[in-house]
């Protein structure tokens, strides 16, 4: 695996690659990788030949009081485990490289619908930073796919529509969240949680799934659903930023007749924020 750290230099790679003839997969992601980003990168492997990820923990999505200083980076064994997974290139710029001229002066992308409440109600500006950088990104890997996890829901339906709206000649593919064996959804967060707090973590998934039977029994008041969910977290010890009922294929409030919604949830433990999401086809029965 090559690491390349300059625009320049991922350029004249990539442009090997398809001067080879190889379609070029494009994995994104901030480091401190788990299994689900591996995921990601072999999904990229099963459908390009020639796989790129990159590793930039991007300022312009965090908030003044997140945790963007904190944030963890583990370079070395990052690369460790992307060689491992069949990664060929690793571009890890540093924040020069990407915003020359300052962040202040960067255009920014906005995605409007699909970014506005949820994380993006909780989060002001976080969606246009992801945007702006995904939309970088593109421009300098002009990648034929990228892979992104279905963890980051909402995120997933923002690239989607900026692909769309901008015309980018880029296939947009999401993988299934990768889960720890109790549920938790896997997360570079949750190197935060205490012992403690990584056990309760899981109620957050539970929760998701008791209402996801209960759609699947029939029971269309969401309301009434969303009241308990939100009492059902609060008893576990969580104290829930949103949970929602949303159409998946474009966000919208999840109305009686939604054929394919998706629950989404947020929940601070302590001083970590956990986001997951379930899929429901309300046409199917629950899944054993």
């Amino acid at each position: 695996m090559n690491v390349v750290k300059t625009i320049a230099d991922l350029r004249a790679a990539v442009a090997r690659a398809r001067g080879e003839g190889k379609r070029i997969g494009f994995v994104p992601t901030m480091g401190n990788l788990h299994a689900g980003h591996i995921a990601l990168v072999k999904k990229a492997g099963q459908r390009a030949d020639f796989v790129v990820a990159s590793i930039f923990v991007n300022p312009m999505q965090f908030g003044p009081n997140e945790d963007l200083a904190s944030y963890p980076r583990t370079l070395t064994a990052d690369q460790e485990k992307l060689f491992e997974a069949g990664c060929h290139l690793l571009f890890a710029p540093n924040v020069e490289e990407m915003y020359p001229h300052g962040q202040a002066m960067q255009t920014i992308v906005r995605v409007p619908g699909v970014s506005e409440g949820l994380c993006g109600g909780s989060r002001p500006g976080h969606f246009d930073g992801v945007s702006t950088v995904v939309s970088k990104l593109f421009n300098m890997v002009l990648p034929d796919l990228a892979v992104f996890g279905q963890k980051d829901f909402q995120q997933l339906a923002v690239i989607r529509t900026m692909v769309r709206d901008l015309n980018m000649p880029v296939q947009i593919i999401g993988e299934p969240i990768v889960r720890a064996d109790d549920g938790l959804a896997l997360s570079s967060r949750n190197g935060y949680l205490s012992a403690d707090e990584r056990a309760t973590a899981p109620a957050l998934y539970r929760t998701l799934k008791q209402l996801a039977e209960a759609i699947h029994s029939g029971d269309r008041d969401y309301p009434g659903l969303l009241a308990k969910g939100l009492q059902a977290l609060k008893a576990a010890g969580l104290r829930p930023d949103y949970l929602e009922f949303r159409d998946a294929s474009d966000l919208k409030p999840a109305a009686a007749d939604t054929r394919e919604l998706v629950i989404l949830a947020a929940a601070f433990l302590g001083k970590t924020r956990l986001i997951d999401n379930l899929l429901v086809d309300t046409g199917k029965p629950a899944p054993s």
